[in-house]
């Protein structure tokens, strides 16, 4: 088993002959001021500035050099802060004790320093908490997007399984009461009560279809917002008009989502706008997904309501904004935004 030593780097080296030269020179310094202040008249010590002028670089580089050791970051610049001001409240104090004490004015000096130096480390220790919880804040937003994702294919899927499932089974059962139906032509009571199971069996098929549009319509998965929006235009019972400027496809949570807003909006239109025509709007403006919908009703929408209540919610779970008001020229504005990708 070696042990493996570690090399100091080039520039510590460097840095440590500097060092030690700087200090050379300057103890060589000191000897020929101390040497003249005792062959001339002596008395008033007048050296000790030139030594206190010498070791002042000196004390500052080695406090610089200690706190250069941290590793970068808010801590490094904390240590560079208590160095430099803890090199300053040294020089205050040697100036105060060499020029012969009195009224300690160092005092104010130090204490704004240390006021100083107390808030940069209180800034210093609260960023790990505000790191944390940026990052904690990211890690819920991934998350999230990622069960809304989950859940919209998994929505989509159900609506798959009940269009070639049970939908597929309830149509042939239909088909068979109708030939069973046209075979008891004889047997008008059982043929009474085999009619009614097909009349139900049509209701069965009718609400899986509505219940099936309401999760998620095949035409937008397989086609897009634009076509589902046209054709959401088309059931419509007043003239709708569709304007569409996407270039790409919003990820699925987000595009059910503006298929719901456009499809309630149309919804609350037909019953309150008096058959006067809508206008839907689908654009995309820096980087999110905006959603128009307006009538050239009388106006007065409820935001309130049940329905919008619930459109407002599921666009805010995609950090979405939703907001309704009288249109410009009469009538009511829907007006949605949503992030285009997460």
């Amino acid at each position: 088993m070696s042990t493996q030593v570690e090399q100091p780097s080039a520039d510590r080296t460097d840095w440590g002959n500097a060092l030690a030269l700087e200090s050379a020179i300057s103890a060589l310094i000191v000897l020929i001021v101390v040497f003249l202040w005792g062959v001339t008249s002596g008395g008033y010590f007048w050296p000790m500035w030139v030594i206190f002028a010498l070791a002042v670089p000196i004390v500052v580089q080695l406090a610089v050099r200690r706190a250069l050791q941290v590793p970068p970051g808010p801590h490094r610049a904390l240590a560079l802060h208590g160095a430099g001001s803890g090199s300053l409240v040294l020089i205050e104090l040697t100036i105060y004790a060499l020029s012969g004490g009195g009224y300690f004015w160092p005092v104010w000096v130090i204490a704004w320093l240390v006021l100083a130096f107390g808030v940069h480390a209180i800034i210093v220790a609260r960023r790990p908490r505000e790191r944390e919880l940026e990052e904690r804040v990211s890690e819920l937003t991934r998350t999230r997007m990622g069960a809304l994702d989950v859940q919209a294919a998994e929505l989509r899927r159900i609506e798959r399984d009940l269009h070639d499932g049970a939908q597929s089974r309830l149509v042939a059962l239909s088909m068979q009461l109708g030939r069973a139906e046209e075979r008891l032509e004889g047997q008008p009571e059982i043929a009474d009560l085999v009619r009614r199971a097909r009349e139900e069996a049509g209701n069965a098929i009718a609400e899986l279809r509505d219940l099936a549009r309401g999760i998620a319509p095949p035409v937008l998965a397989d086609r897009g917002l634009a076509a589902a929006a046209e054709a959401l235009g088309r059931r419509a019972p007043m003239p709708v008009t569709v304007d569409v400027d996407l270039s790409s496809r919003p990820l699925p949570v987000v595009e059910t989502a503006a298929y719901f807003v456009v499809a309630e909006s149309l919804t609350n239109a037909a019953k309150h706008a008096g058959g006067a025509a809508a206008h839907v709007d689908l654009s995309e403006r820096d980087g999110r997904l905006v959603i128009e919908v307006w009538d050239e009703g009388p106006g007065g929408a409820d935001m309130n309501g049940t329905g919008l209540t619930g459109l407002r919610h599921r666009v805010e779970a995609l950090d979405g904004t939703l907001t309704v008001s009288e249109a410009a020229g009469g009538g009511t504005l829907v007006h949605a935004e949503l992030p285009c990708g997460w």
